[in-house]
């Protein structure tokens, strides 16, 4: 009897205990767990380049004087001295700008000591026999000289504006960053190529004259300096 009564109160406590949690998977459950979100593309930007390019040229830290035309052969890439070396691209551009400046300024110095020494000019009438290069400017008249330097210093004031950076806005001496050393938008005969290679070839051109330019007007200006002698003259003309 007692063992009936204590089976009955297991049985009726067992009733009211909390049953196991019991883990049950649904279909969509399952599918959920198949299906795996889809991993993101990667999108590939296009390479831009910090300039953007000017006249076709692009500045590559990697190549000398930041891939600027001018090195041909036999010599390349010549700077001896290495003027060039570990400076910024700003100082390269200011290099450039006064290289390409005073090769322009001596092509039309050689020509002035040969076309001033013999043909006539203003100062001097028709007499082609007159004063060397060296000892003309002493005996031009100011009424002639002022209009040429007013000349010079507009011209230069305009090429002022067009590539470097006003005074008070940025650093002293600094060109543009969107300035092309040389390239000062003169071009009356449309001569300036579109391609980037075409000026690229034009522009090495321009400098080797200069530079040849440079070295022939120094030549001339001590040669006359030593003898006293016209260009010409000095030839035997």
């Amino acid at each position: 009897m007692k063992l009936a009564i204590l089976s009955l109160t297991v049985g009726a406590a067992c009733a009211f205990a909390p049953s196991a949690p019991v883990s049950v998977q649904t279909t969509l459950a399952m599918s959920e767990a198949a299906i795996e979100p889809p991993t993101p593309e990667e999108i590939v930007e296009p390479v831009v380049p910090v300039v953007a390019p000017i006249n076709g040229w692009v500045p590559d830290e990697s190549l000398p004087c930041f891939g600027l035309p001018g090195a041909t052969s036999p010599l390349g890439f010549f700077d001896p001295l290495g003027f060039t070396k570990d400076m910024e691209l700003l100082g390269v551009k200011r290099f450039r700008e006064a290289e390409v400046m005073h090769g322009r300024v001596a092509m039309m110095a050689t020509l002035g000591y040969i076309i001033g020494e013999s043909t006539p000019t203003i100062t001097y009438g028709m007499n082609i026999h007159h004063t060397i290069a060296n000892n003309q400017i002493p005996e031009v008249p100011g009424t002639v000289l002022f209009p040429f330097f007013l000349a010079i210093n507009i011209a230069e004031a305009l090429r002022a504006n067009t590539g470097w950076v006003e005074p008070g806005l940025g650093p002293l001496f600094t060109l543009r960053e969107s300035y092309y050393p040389g390239d000062i938008r003169f071009d009356p005969l449309g001569l300036k190529p579109t391609d980037g290679k075409d000026f690229a070839n034009m522009q090495t051109k321009e400098l080797n004259n200069g530079r040849l330019a440079m070295l022939a007007a120094a030549g001339m200006c001590a040669q006359e300096l030593v003898n006293g002698k016209g260009i010409l003259e000095n030839l035997g003309f």
